[in-house]
């Protein structure tokens, strides 16, 4: 075995005119989430704990869109989704819909140490959860002023803000709104100097080989309600098996056409890449003009990152010594 690695996300598609305050923000939430996994593991944790524990942290602090600081939908509320996965014999669990929970992904992994299923949602989640006595909170705990203020442009402008992306050069944009916004950047009508959060999500494969992956988030600003993304879904935005463990974000539509987690898996089992080719194979040939980015670890000890946006909130380390966080 080659040690253990981590990685986490903060999600892809980054405003170019983010403000050096706001990235130095996310730089020290993504490095202060890497040491808590460091340390776990250190503390020879198992990669699903490490997982979840980096996880609750990223949901427990605003600044990305996941728990507290969750997207809003078109009611100015707040569903939740998220999801595990432990590699070495690919057991998993996943919720959507939650409005009361506060750690999401705590109670996706109850779904899959407790429950005989690997997917619940809405209100048999919420029922779940205090059967499991998990901790629930008010839906405003979620929402921020930050939040709200986007979600009365993206109304303004009659818009979905999509997974919060902004196009690469040469990617075509809606023009819906653009005249009365009054910018001159636009990405589906709504003005890109308006910043928001994406999904989360943590990979890790601890001391003893062992993969495992998490993801949560809030979904698009100003979605329908009711609607599920990639995050929740088994082999779209996570998955993880014997060889690796993944982690997605971005256009979630394309990623679930893509089924980019398990795909991943796939071309390292199948064609026998190694993991950052295999990143590379799926991000390159899997998307289908769709904008996304993944994070992933192999039983070996590697670590890798890709996407074609412009940039994703990232960290990764690994037990040799190798430490990074990025943003573009």
């Amino acid at each position: 075995m080659g040690g253990w690695a981590i990685a986490v996300h903060g999600g892809a598609g980054v405003d170019p005119n983010l403000p050096a305050e706001r990235q130095e923000q996310a730089k020290q939430l993504l490095n202060r989430c890497l040491n808590l996994g460091i340390s776990a593991l250190r503390s020879n944790f198992s990669a699903i704990d490490v997982v979840e524990l980096v996880v609750r942290e990223l949901e427990t602090d605003p600044l990305f869109n996941s728990g507290r600081g969750s997207a809003l939908t078109a009611k100015g509320t707040v569903e939740m989704e998220a999801s595990i996965m432990d590699g070495p014999k690919r057991r998993c669990g996943a919720v959507s819909g939650l409005t009361t929970v506060k750690n999401p992904i705590s109670l996706a992994r109850l779904v899959m140490d407790k429950s005989p299923h690997s997917y619940i949602a809405f209100s048999g989640a919420e029922e779940f959860a205090r059967e499991e006595g998990v901790e629930l909170v008010e839906n405003d705990y979620f929402v921020t002023d930050e939040n709200v203020g986007m979600l009365k442009l993206a109304k303004e402008a009659n818009s979905i803000l999509f997974d919060y992306r902004i196009p690469t050069a040469g990617m075509e944009s809606c023009s819906v709104g653009a005249a009365a916004m009054g910018s001159p950047l636009q990405m589906n009508g709504l003005p890109i100097s308006v910043y928001a959060p994406e999904t989360v999500g943590c990979v890790v494969v601890d001391r003893e080989g062992r993969c495992a992956a998490a993801t949560s988030t809030g979904g698009l600003m100003n979605k329908m309600s009711g609607r599920i993304g990639d995050s929740p879904l088994i082999g779209a935005g996570t998955y993880a098996c014997e060889l690796c463990g993944v982690s997605c974000t971005g256009e979630g539509e394309a990623i679930i056409r893509g089924t980019l987690a398990r795909d991943l898996a796939a071309v390292m089992e199948y064609k026998g890449l190694e993991l950052q080719e295999a990143v590379d194979f799926v991000i390159k040939e899997r998307l289908d003009e769709g904008q996304a980015g993944l994070i992933a670890v192999s039983k070996k000890g590697e670590v890798a990152c890709g996407f074609n946006t412009n940039g994703m909130f990232r960290g990764c380390a690994t037990e040799d010594g190798f430490m990074e966080v990025a943003i573009w």
